[in-house]
């Protein structure tokens, strides 16, 4: 008897570990997100790989380890001993949010490193979530003394002062004067683990939109969809990107779906305008 394995693809996948907010499996999805440009990676070999990091790190701590203690030996075993660190020489490069190089290279951004930070903060029963603050993705931990917010390629924890000075920048693009007017504490809630892939997802879309990597940008595209079924400006970039590589019917399909699910928008002329022209070049 022949049994043929269906065995799923990268995005098929990715859809199974996304569908339900229940027991999200964060790191899972965030290593799966390579599966696109490393289409013989190993998953499970990866999640493996962080597993023997965390039995590592285990067995350094005191059976009686209080919190603290805990993440001050989270913070030697991770930068200090294993060497993880930000690739400043080359921040664009795809492979910083890639999971399976990162534990490689050493080498990240803050919210690949965040999410193996994370891993291993959790595991060793931190209260530790993600936060997903403007412009440099942070890491915060519930101790006994209080919280702490740390950034994720040093393991420095933040003063309200230098968190409130880090954010000026954005305050002042939007326009915003002073604290009152989007209190700190705003930037420093906790993330959601499909906030997490999406902010992933969107670093990696900036990247190749930059660059007009079609292929990679749609492939970027199309796991955000599924992420994000209902944003529908994530429907008109693919569109968009579909009409740069010459797939014309894809195109107008997702942009004929931005137009049908988003009314009141600025561009709805201009992407009328894109449907029309596509369609008089298909006939």
């Amino acid at each position: 008897m022949n049994l043929s394995l269906n065995v799923p693809t990268p995005l098929e996948y990715f859809s199974s570990l996304v569908h339900s907010d229940v027991a999200f499996p964060l790191l899972e999805a965030v290593i799966s997100l390579a599966q696109d440009e490393y289409p013989d990676l190993s998953v499970e070999q990866t999640l493996e790989e962080v597993d023997q990091l965390l039995a590592r790190l285990k067995r350094r701590l005191p059976a009686d380890c209080g919190s603290l203690q805990k993440l001050r030996a989270l913070n030697q075993f991770v930068y200090r001993d294993l060497n993880f660190a930000g690739n400043f020489n080359d921040f664009t490069d795809p492979d910083n949010s890639f999971v399976h190089v990162v534990l490689r290279t050493r080498l990240a951004i803050p919210i690949s490193m965040a999410v193996i930070w994370l891993e291993l903060a959790q595991g060793i029963g931190l209260a530790a979530r993600g936060v997903a603050f403007p412009g440099h993705f942070m890491v915060k931990v519930n101790l006994v003394e209080g919280q702490v917010i740390l950034d994720p390629l040093t393991g420095q924890s933040l003063s309200r002062e230098e968190l409130s000075e880090r954010l000026e920048p954005f305050r002042m693009l939007g326009g915003l004067v002073d604290e009152q007017d989007m209190p700190l504490g705003l930037y420093l809630q906790a993330a959601p683990a499909r906030d997490i892939i999406a902010r992933m997802l969107h670093n990696l879309k900036e990247i190749h939109a930059a660059q007009e990597d079609w292929p990679r940008l749609i492939a970027v595209l199309d796991r955000m969809i599924v992420l994000l079924p209902q944003v529908w400006s994530e429907y008109r970039d693919r569109g968009l990107a579909h009409a740069e590589a010459g797939h014309s019917g894809h195109a107008l399909e997702d942009l004929e779906t931005y137009l049908a699910n988003a009314r009141h928008t600025q561009d709805r002329a201009a992407i009328a305008a894109r449907v029309a022209e596509l369609r008089r070049a298909t006939h």
